[in-house]
């Protein structure tokens, strides 16, 4: 049996949006670019352009209409941050989100920090090496 090790467990997250037009401003003002948006049947998709681990912000049919699937105490996924976390955290609440957890060390071996809730509610992190 497979021990799982070495493998990346992460392919693909989404972003829910009740206001697809919002996130999409929302996530390129924190990080400076550009998304293309796709429209995919009865969703609206905010591709953020990646290397490996996919990432899109998305609503429509199922997303719209629905509570965001956890909301500030569900899951939580950590986004890049690199070169340093502060660049990015210094912009979150101009774009209209609002900064949970501040900046932190996470350990010597582990970097750092942050957590904040997103234009939509959604709570998400930022990791990075400074």
């Amino acid at each position: 049996m497979h021990k799982g090790k070495n493998r990346s467990w992460t392919h693909w997250f989404e972003i829910p949006a009740s206001n697809y037009d919002r996130a999409k401003r929302f996530y390129e003002t924190i990080y400076q670019m550009d998304i293309e948006t796709v429209e995919m049947g009865p969703y609206k998709m905010g591709i953020i352009p990646h290397n490996d681990v996919g990432c899109a912000i998305i609503s429509g049919e199922g997303y719209d209409d629905a509570p965001p699937p956890g909301g500030p105490n569900g899951p939580i996924v950590y986004m890049d941050a690199n070169p340093d976390l502060d660049i990015i955290l210094n912009r979150i609440e101009n774009a209209g989100g609002k900064i949970i957890k501040p900046k932190k060390a996470v350990s010597e071996d582990h970097e750092f920090m942050a957590t904040f809730l997103d234009s939509e509610g959604n709570r998400m992190a930022l990791h990075s090496l400074k």
